[in-house]
């Protein structure tokens, strides 16, 4: 059995779904099928879950949402004359949008269900395609396939008792076509998860039914080992590892949700990232373990809009509970951190700067110098962040000496460095506007 997840832009229009179909129809094998919502056309295009948030804000907003139902309801019309379907599940459509805000409840919850009728209709309309091929399909909502998640709207978790439900798909003869992107929690109420979820709902599934593989299939061939958009025609990488993809995804590679991956990780399923324009290319493989190659990086990541908090103080290192204290002060102003990196004397927090406008940022270092008494803070803005990525690393000597020569080579100060515990990548803290320099450093130092 494998399991295949179609992303946004694979099932943007009827011309993308023919080929859906056609790529279920020639592997009997692919046993269940994951779909997200509706995504870009074209560059100028907007996604069907981001027309359906409009509509939500107009709502919440007590202002008319007609124009975006409207623009809605026609990206569903134009999928379903294409393909010649009937018009049942766009009248459904309809009444489940004026349902979820009719209905009683929290308005969080109601704002899950809006978003959650991109992906549903979806999977809907393929399943009644695939029939009208004469192909055994049905459409299985994900409570109906067991997908039980926690209570947290908009980044729900996975809860372990729906693994034992999903096994039961495999009892099922017809091809089954789930939504992705959203469960429900033991009480029934639907959730989401955070944007990008319908890889979590593949993985998910693909391990609930213990496939022998798990495809995701995109627009592009393969992954390849740094931004296309940063360096022209970069390598592919045919295999990596759940490491290496897990730490790639982390740092800005955008082919795969950042949590995606753990619940195929744990099962130890494979995962083919493949392309729905060319399902006979090569692809990447993702496995748990791979034979060292040689080349001690597969891929480097980068990401922009972080910032630094600095803070020093002399015999730091003595005071107990110092590191404690400060990460309680962003904790009680509700930051999450990305990296501690230390010193003696001094320690660096790494954050997403988005998270603190400036009355916020004064609060916390008027905190600090309070309650911490420390010989200076300051914070950096306009940070970027730099990962190189591979298992080989712990096998080959002088990954580090050749990274840091290729920001030598071209002038780039290094503001932080920081090496994973799992010694499978090399972190980089550099000025935003060094960051495509320094990558395409990088990519020569690794690959050319």
């Amino acid at each position: 059995m494998k399991v295949a997840k179609f992303g946004g832009s694979s099932v943007a229009d009827a011309g993308q779904l023919k080929k859906v179909a056609k790529i279920i129809q020639s592997d009997p094998a692919r046993r269940v099928i994951v779909v997200s919502a509706p995504g870009k056309r074209h560059d100028n295009d907007i996604k069907v879950t981001d027309l359906l948030i409009e509509l939500g804000q107009s709502f919440i907003k007590k202002n008319s949402y007609q124009e975006e139902l409207n623009q809605v309801i026609a990206r569903y019309q134009s999928i379903i004359d294409d393909l010649g379907l009937s018009q049942q599940v766009l009248g459904r459509i309809e009444t489940n949008i004026k349902a979820v805000f009719a209905g009683e409840g929290d308005l969080d919850f109601k704002l899950e269900a809006l978003k959650s009728i991109g992906e549903d209709s979806l999977a809907q309309l393929l399943s009644e395609y695939l029939q009208s091929l004469g192909i055994q399909a049905r459409y299985m909502n994900p409570q109906d396939a067991g997908i039980i998640l926690s209570d947290q709207p908009g980044q729900a978790q996975i809860l372990d008792e729906c693994f034992e439900k999903l096994y039961k798909l495999r009892d099922y003869q017809e091809i089954l076509v789930i939504p992705g992107f959203f469960g429900y929690t033991k009480s029934g109420k639907l959730v989401t998860f955070s944007r990008g979820g319908s890889d979590i709902t593949g993985s998910i599934v693909a391990a609930g039914v213990k496939a022998e593989i798990y495809e995701n299939f995109t627009d592009v061939d393969s992954v390849y080992c740094v931004n296309p958009q940063i360096v022209d025609n970069p390598k592919e990488i045919t295999s990596l590892t759940y490491k290496e993809m897990r730490e790639l995804s982390y740092a800005g590679f955008t082919v795969f949700h950042p949590e995606a991956l753990m619940p195929a990780i744990r099962a130890e399923i494979p995962v083919a990232i493949k392309n729905t324009n060319n399902p006979n290319g090569l692809g990447t493989i993702i496995v748990s373990e791979k034979e060292f190659q040689g080349d001690p990086v597969v891929g480097i990541a980068s990401d922009k809009g972080f910032m630094s908090l600095y803070v020093s103080k002399y015999l730091m290192n003595r005071e107990i509970g110092f590191g404690r204290r400060l990460l309680n002060i962003l904790e009680d102003e509700g930051i999450s951190y990305e990296h501690t990196p230390s010193g003696i004397d001094d320690l660096s927090v790494i954050m997403r700067a988005d998270q603190i406008d400036e009355t916020k940022e004064k609060n916390i270092i008027n905190r600090i110098k309070t309650e911490l008494k420390p010989d200076h803070v300051s914070t950096q803005r306009e940070l970027a962040l730099i990962m190189v990525v591979g298992e080989g690393m712990r096998k080959k000597v002088g990954t580090a000496y050749t990274a840091t020569k290729a920001f030598y080579d071209i002038g780039v100060n290094i503001d932080m460095i920081n090496q994973g515990s799992s010694e499978v990548s090399l972190m980089f803290g550099v000025k935003e506007k060094d960051v495509e320099a320094s990558v395409q450093s990088l990519y020569r130092a690794f690959f050319e």
